[in-house]
């Protein structure tokens, strides 16, 4: 092991201090006589110089071995990484290395000094235990009461931090392996069908609420993709509409256009003859302002102010009541959009790219109890072609949740509602 020596580095010995014998290079450390008195030096893969104590020369050799072997097998970390607080790597290291836009930043900085610097803020991060882990992620819902997707949410940033401590070789191993992330709870959705959504429409006391009621339900846009619909991004020609950015709020900046959060999110729609003609006779009864800061802004208040979702979310309550109907949100017309899309026969991945979802099983998991009944009917739909001459296929009654079955209660209704 003649590079043990080459990293040991001799000290001239005080006065009072031994020679080190027939240990050439091998020399006491400051501590000689007491204590750890070897220090191991040794370059990290950047080439910097690092350094450890030890009590026997023996152990300050063995840990240059342990080194060396962890450089050539590329598992080396630094003894000294693992000791930044979890508090200081999740801030200064894992928020600025996510790829996120600013209003996600803020909601990811929430969550940590929320749910995770008051619990291990001040700790080293290679001192969280895997049962530490575990018991973290209950404290999402026994101690902060969090519920719905929210403890996956929270647990899925903070899983992420110390996934990230692994590849950057500040800890060996995350505290989160082996243990299950907290169950994704999705809420099954009862979307409105086109007859309620019709009464809605005929409810709407104002043009403007009336037309993004109708615009939504026939493409699934958010409400911030709604808001922020400018006239450039609507191709009247191909029927298309080009979705990249949304109308957001933020505190001390008021409402403003900024990019979607996901780039899954930007996409060109295909729209119906309907949507075009409807977003035609809009244009032409109300013109959007030719400059300024709302130019081309299709939806806007009376005072050319961009309507906030607040607003928008008290008039469509008040339009429900007005129309005798459960209350509603204005989220579930998107849902709306996705159920007469499944019941018309669409693939998952085709209803993701409409939604503009991150991934497919995003799709499947808010949709899975629609889906199901498609599948449902794809039965009857192979009865009815497979029937003997003169037989009646027997036809089971088709479950009318949501938007899957229109007022008609058939499928030819659905797609010529689509078609518009």
């Amino acid at each position: 092991m003649g590079y043990v020596a080459d990293r040991w580095h001799k000290k001239k010995p005080g006065p009072d201090e031994p020679e080190c014998g027939d240990h050439k290079g091998l020399v006491a450390s400051k501590a000689h006589g007491v204590g750890k008195r070897w220090q191991a030096r040794y370059d990290d893969p950047n080439g910097r110089e690092v350094t450890s104590l030890h009590r026997t020369k023996a152990e300050a050799d063995a840990e240059i071995v342990k080194q060396e072997s962890a450089k050539q097998q590329g598992s080396w970390l630094d003894p000294k990484a693992g000791l930044v607080t979890v508090e200081r790597y999740a801030l200064d290291t894992w928020l600025p290395a996510q790829n996120i836009i600013g209003r996600s930043v803020r909601e990811y900085r929430g969550a940590i000094d929320r749910y995770l610097i008051p619990e291990w803020g001040p700790r080293q991060i290679r001192s969280i235990r895997p049962s530490e882990a575990g018991a973290w992620q209950q404290l999402l819902s026994s101690k902060y009461n969090l519920s719905g997707s929210y403890p996956n949410r929270v647990a899925r940033y903070v899983r992420g931090m110390f996934k990230l401590a692994v590849v950057d070789r500040v800890i060996a191993i995350s505290p989160f392996d082996g243990i299950k992330a907290p169950v994704l709870v999705e809420s099954s959705v009862t979307p409105p069908d086109v007859a309620e959504v019709r009464q809605m429409i005929a409810a709407a006391y104002k043009p403007i609420w009336a037309t993004m009621i109708e615009i939504t339900a026939l493409t699934g846009l958010r409400s911030g993709e709604l808001r922020g619909l400018t006239l450039d991004r609507i191709d009247f020609l191909r029927r298309t509409i080009r979705i990249d950015r949304q109308m957001v709020y933020e505190a001390g900046k008021g409402m403003y256009l900024d990019d979607l959060k996901t780039g899954a999110g930007r996409r060109i729609l295909p729209v119906t003859k309907r949507v075009v003609d409807l977003l035609a006779a809009y244009v032409a009864a109300h013109p959007p302002a030719a400059g300024g800061e709302r130019a081309g802004l299709i939806f806007v208040m009376p005072d050319g102010r961009a309507v906030g979702e607040s607003t928008l979310d008290w008039a469509f309550k008040s339009i429900c009541r007005k129309a005798d109907l459960s209350k509603r949100h204005w989220h579930e017309l998107r849902h709306h959009y996705a159920s007469v899309l499944i019941a018309g026969g669409e693939n998952p991945k085709v209803v993701q790219k409409r939604l503009g979802h991150k991934d497919v099983m995003t799709t499947l998991r808010v949709y899975a109890h629609i889906f199901a009944e498609a599948e449902e009917r794809t039965r009857d739909v192979l009865d009815a072609a497979w029937a003997e001459p003169g037989e009646t296929a027997s036809k089971e009654e088709s479950p009318q949740q949501g938007g899957t079955v229109p007022e008609s209660g058939g499928r030819i209704s659905v797609l010529r509602q689509v078609s518009g």
